[in-house]
């Protein structure tokens, strides 16, 4: 319901938000320009008295002296039966120039107010205002649901570059979003009378003098209002005895006697006129400049995240399938939940509805982040099919499920059953969905059928978990999917290194040509538009629809994509690439691996991997132009097999993008594993993370288990452990 609150206004009110955000961005300039223009004012004590002598000296048809939120002073006169206007220098009375409302301000005021149609504008403004409003109050609970709640509402983002652009902008820009959508909304109602007055303005004075004459200086009034709080001083009509002086300033207005000075009615303004005033300051800038220019600034977030929330919806939509026949939840007798990043469990949701569908159910599929069991009411059994994102997060289309299930006070009557899909070459092999799993059974939810797991999109694995499910629902159910296969690019091979035949375990590094992305890829920063070491490349192998995916031992500034590949047994993807010879291609794409990263700071890195773990070990090093310390341990077989980059390691620590490279081989007479580097190394590991060092581990999930105990060993002593690190960020691990 929160995605679609956020999702629909965005959508149809996009060009209405993008015109106000520009026109508004654009007005916010003026209240500045009219600052720096105006004359100073040196006079701290300078009265409306003094100030309106001076410029009836100078302007002796004067009609009315009005002031400013910005200071600045206009005099409006006539001359010899002319009107005339002037911007006054307050210290002389003296005009500096003449005085003309600028047309363009006056043109982008009735375009940002009315779309230049009246009242029918207005009220269209209106509604694009409100559709800001909302989604600048729905942004920011998606954002908190994103981050694991409002007090990691700043923590780091991770996904495509895309999605953290926009909520980064909505991060920055959410206050002056909220602030100027919810004073437009009561200007508007204001214009309208939809919000109550401050009463009535004070009532002309019934009885005056009759005399005339009196000069500014002499009413005591003026003499005892500073001009800062000025806004308006009229003077009566020459020839008309009852006629009166009108003043109105920042704390009331009232009627002043031409003849006597005497004040003959006066009024000070109510809170509700103060506050009306004060939100009117705050949506103009009008009287604080500042302010507007940083709201203006802010404005300038909505066409950008308009942009890119209608590319993220585009982009939503071609990931995620049409489920035809979509029962609703309170007709449905079986409720399909989808948990799902990059959109491929939708596809399988979309096969699994499409059979219980043809089977006689009615289904109801939907996303976990939807999940309402108050209205399921004739649902038979819930069925969850979950991905896992990250380190055991939860899916975009899952955020708050577990909260909403342990939130319940006891588990739905139905039973359930749940799925989960991911890849076993990542250490969180499908923890999103155990820790459904277990809230599921903490909260005593009977099973329709036993947690099952689908490997990489294994279409085989997932049909035979569809028999399973036919044979608890009491009707064969065959599951015949075909993932869809991802959108990808030609890598054509222009160069490879070969390792590993002395020891009769063939691998190499492979560099391929950066393909042309297009704008569109260059616009919603997927493909090989912009991607770094770590990151990983799918590689989509012939005769198949599944992707394996390789780190990146490069980056996009590196012009060449580069990956570190082993022949595997009976392995389809590894034997493809092993085969290429430079001038043959495969199909690819990039996948970002934002878990996998240099941190952005000055502290040392230590590097550790082995065998093809190297690759984005070595692209870290590669990068490491300004010479921060990196200190680099690496496993390997034998130094004259299969030591990857080997001159690059040398040539990168002359140069100083690497400060020491210790190297371990299992095949030497020595018989050393990079965990008996570390070891032998001890002193000066503690040493680095005690400094700040952050830890960077590729390759085997063997390897790292080993590295783990080893540094668990290690640091030990200076009250440290691995778990800690990782929980600072500074412990990350990319193992296959």
């Amino acid at each position: 319901m929160l995605r679609t609150l956020h999702k629909i206004p965005g959508l149809i009110a996009a060009l209405l938000i993008v015109v106000i955000a520009l026109s508004g961005t654009f007005l916010s300039v003026f209240p500045a320009l009219e600052v720096a223009q105006a004359p100073a004012q040196s006079e701290t004590d300078l009265t409306v008295a003094t100030l309106a002598d001076r410029v009836v000296l100078a302007y002796p048809g004067v009609e009315q002296i009005r002031r400013a939120p910005s200071g600045q002073i206009t005099a409006f006169y006539f001359d010899g039966g002319r009107p005339g206007a002037m911007v006054i220098d307050p210290a002389t009375g003296q005009g500096v120039e003449n005085y003309e409302p600028s047309a363009i301000q006056r043109w982008m005021t009735n375009l940002h107010r009315s779309l230049f149609l009246d009242d029918a504008g207005r009220l269209t403004a209106a509604a694009g205002a409100a559709s800001l409003l909302v989604l600048s109050l729905s942004g920011l609970m998606l954002t908190a649901r994103r981050v694991g709640g409002w007090r990691r509402i700043f923590s780091r983002l991770r996904g495509p570059l895309l999605g953290r652009l926009h909520v980064e902008l909505a991060r920055l820009t959410v206050v002056g979003l909220l602030l100027s959508s919810t004073t437009a909304l009561f200007m508007t109602a204001s214009t309208f009378g939809l919000v109550p007055e401050d009463g009535d303005p004070p009532a002309f004075p019934t009885e005056v003098s009759g005399q005339t004459g009196a000069v500014p200086g002499a009413i005591s009034l003026l003499r005892d209002t500073p001009v800062a709080a000025l806004r308006e001083l009229t003077f009566p009509y020459p020839v008309d005895s009852t006629d009166v002086f009108t003043l109105k300033t920042a704390s009331g207005a009232g009627y002043l006697d031409q003849g006597t000075g005497v004040t003959l009615v006066w009024m000070n303004h109510g809170l509700w006129q103060r506050v009306t005033e004060t939100i009117y300051m705050l949506h103009t800038g009008h009287g604080a400049a500042w302010l507007g220019i940083l709201l203006g600034l802010m404005a300038l977030g909505a066409p950008v995240m308009a942009g890119t929330g209608v590319i993220l919806w585009v982009q939503a939509r071609r990931t995620r399938p049409r489920i035809k026949s979509n029962t609703a939840a309170g007709q449905a007798d079986t409720i399909l939940l989808v948990g799902s990043e990059g959109g491929s469990t939708w596809g399988f949701a979309a096969t699994l509805h499409l059979a219980l569908t043809q089977a006689g159910q009615k289904v109801h599929t939907g996303a976990m982040s939807q999940f309402t069991p108050s209205r399921y009411k004739r649902a038979q059994r819930v069925i969850v099919l979950a991905a896992t994102y990250g380190e055991g997060s939860a899916p975009a289309s899952a955020n708050g499920f577990l909260d909403r299930l342990a939130a319940l006070p006891q588990a739905p009557e139905i039973p359930l059953a749940v799925l989960g899909f991911g890849d076993r070459q990542f250490p969180e092999f499908c923890g999103y969905v155990a820790d459904v799993k277990r809230v599921a059974d903490e909260k005593g939810w009977s099973q329709l059928l036993p947690m099952a797991t689908v490997d990489r999109q294994s279409p085989q694995e997932f049909a035979r978990w569809g028999r399973d499910l036919g044979q608890a629902l009491n009707h064969p159910l065959e599951l015949s999917h075909s993932p869809a296969t991802p959108h990808s690019h030609v890598l054509t091979l222009i160069s490879r290194r070969d390792y590993g035949a002395k020891v009769q375990a063939p691998a190499a590094i492979l560099r391929f040509a950066i393909p042309n992305a297009g704008l569109l890829a260059r616009l919603t920063g997927h493909e090989f538009s912009r991607f770094s070491a770590g990151d990983l490349l799918g590689i989509i192998p012939e005769g198949s629809t599944v992707p394996r995916f390789y780190s990146l031992a490069s980056g996009y500034s590196d012009g060449f994509v580069e990956i570190c590949v082993s022949r595997h047994p009976s392995g389809l993807c590894s034997g493809q690439l092993l085969d290429l010879t430079p001038g043959q291609s495969v199909q690819g794409f990039v996948r970002r691996n934002f878990d996998f990263r240099i941190a952005s700071n000055t502290k040392p890195v230590i590097l550790i991997g082995a065998g093809t773990g190297i690759g984005p070990l070595a692209g870290f090093a590669r990068g490491n132009h300004p010479g921060r310390p990196m200190h680099l341990y690496f496993g390997a077989r034998h130094p004259n097999s299969d030591l990857f980059y080997g001159e690059e390691l040398q040539n990168w620590q002359a140069d100083g993008r690497l400060t020491s490279v210790t190297t371990a081989f299992s095949r030497t007479s020595a018989r050393a594993y990079v965990q008996d580097a570390l070891r032998a190394d001890s002193a000066r590991v503690v040493r680095l993370i005690g400094e700040g060092a952050q830890v960077l581990v590729c390759g085997g999930r063997d390897m790292a288990a080993g590295v783990v105990d080893t540094l668990a060993d290690i640091l030990a002593p200076a009250g440290l452990t691995p778990d800690l690190l990782k929980t600072e960020g500074r412990y990350v691990e990319d193992t296959y």
